[in-house]
């Protein structure tokens, strides 16, 4: 059975060659978004998210890199000023 979402990324350490794409799959929106998140922190690259085989289209696909990259300025946020989550959202509208 084919997954609801898949996510197409590489890890980008070679910068003369194409890079070698992997795949991530996962029913769960929630934690596509969370592999996302953990994909911009990385500086790794997204190639495509795919739901149930066909890329999600371009407003959909923003949105979800959107949503990723926020959750993960929040935590930066968080961490570098020593502030819970709260005061991120009230203070810089991120939520973490």
């Amino acid at each position: 059975m084919l997954k609801k979402y898949t996510v197409e990324y590489s890890q980008q350490f070679r910068k003369h060659h194409p890079p070698e794409h992997h795949s991530y799959f996962t029913d769960d929106p929630i934690a596509c978004e969370e592999f996302i998140e953990e994909l911009l922190e990385r500086g790794m690259g997204l190639h495509a998210i795919k739901h149930e085989g066909a890329d999600l289209p371009k407003v959909d696909f923003d949105r979800m890199v959107k949503i990723a990259a926020s959750e993960a300025a929040a935590k930066l946020i968080c961490h570098s000023l020593n502030i819970k989550a709260d005061e991120v959202r009230h203070r810089f509208g991120f939520v973490a």
